[in-house]
């Protein structure tokens, strides 16, 4: 079958390679959204459209929004209206990008109405699909988001020594919603108990400003700020205890950065969005928390480092042992295979 998959390629995400490399394995033949109106014989062979994260609109400025909406809202119209079979994977509660959210949710809403299966990631997505009505509730397919084991290399193990400080680690894009500035000065305030590495390119040079001036005043913070290659990220996670993610409940979801933690045989410290209530007795594995406002998001994130702070300094190697539980369950549970049988079985055989 001739499907679209957008986007098909992403540098930066190895979920997109991974996900269209099992979809080829089972014969589709992936193309880029961007060449759907490339010719009339293409177009009329394309039987599927399969879109990730198509809510989302640069904000950079109206005009660019304006820009963008219009642009994917035609796009929309035409799929809808060709009858071809429209797929769409819900990633997050809202669009990260808040200025112009208008655009967002009006794509959210067609999007929601349009497609004929969203698939979801976690257990908590059917409460974001319920509010919109039982009709996109129904159209749910629950597919788990597959794990990144090997996909870095080997996993790179680090003598647990008694008495070091609790190393943490933050890495991927730095962006507004997910609290860089919050851990900085949370983790600030343990001093030489704990150290944090931040390891991910800011997404604009005024936000990189900002994170890396409050950064040069905390003595325990490294700031790393570039795009992390491939080949250097399982020596990052061999290199910490644990990952820290302090994410916004009120727009995240899912994390393919809690699954490639786990992947690694790392544990997280992570509010409780749906990728850590989908591990069941495994969230007992990492220190999640619940938050409604922002002192309260900061007293919760203090309380979860210094209870990794403590379980160090009591048992060396009960980190890495919950790191060692999440990796086998992710290992059992959220295999590409699965991944690719569940697709090509419930998704896009209506």
């Amino acid at each position: 079958m001739d499907i679209i998959f957008n986007p098909p390629v992403n540098d930066e995400n190895q979920y997109i390679q991974l996900v269209v490399g099992e979809l080829r394995a089972k014969r589709y033949r992936i193309h880029p959204l961007d060449t759907i109106f490339s010719s009339r014989k293409h177009f009329s062979a394309i039987k599927l459209v399969h879109l990730n994260w198509f809510e989302n609109i640069d904000d950079s400025s109206f005009f660019v929004a304006l820009r963008s909406f219009i642009r994917k809202l035609l796009v929309l119209i035409v799929i809808h209206w060709s009858g071809k079979t429209l797929i769409w994977t819900m990633h997050n509660r809202v669009s990260h990008e808040r200025r112009l959210s208008f655009f967002s949710r009006s794509l959210t809403r067609l999007l929601m109405r349009w497609s004929h299966r969203i698939v979801i990631h976690s257990g908590q997505s059917e409460e974001v699909l319920a509010a919109y009505g039982p009709k996109a509730l129904r159209k749910a397919v629950y597919v788990p988001h597959p794990n990144f084991i090997g996909v870095y290399g080997g996993i790179h193990q680090v003598p647990q020594r008694e008495g070091r400080r609790l190393e943490l680690l933050f890495i991927g894009m730095v962006k507004p919603y997910k609290n860089l500035e919050l851990l900085i000065d949370v983790v600030h305030t343990f001093g030489d108990s704990v150290r944090l590495t931040i390891a991910g390119k800011a997404v604009d040079e005024a936000y990189q400003k900002e994170i890396s001036d409050r950064a040069a005043h905390a003595s325990n913070v490294v700031w790393l700020p570039y795009f992390v290659p491939d080949t250097e990220i399982a020596a990052l996670l061999g290199k910490v205890d644990v990952v820290v993610l302090p994410y916004d409940l009120s727009s995240s979801l899912n994390s393919g950065t809690a699954i490639l933690a786990f992947s690694y045989q790392k544990t997280v410290i992570c509010p409780e969005i749906g990728t850590i209530s989908d591990l069941g007795p495994h969230m007992g594995d990492t220190f999640h928390y619940r938050y409604e406002t922002q002192e309260q998001h900061r007293e919760a994130l203090s309380a979860q480092i210094a209870r990794a702070v403590a379980l160090k300094h009591r048992d060396p190697v009960a980190l890495a042992g919950m790191g060692q539980r999440l990796y086998t369950y992710m290992a059992d549970q959220y295999s590409l295979q699965r991944v690719g049988e569940i697709l090509d079985n419930h998704v896009y055989r209506l």
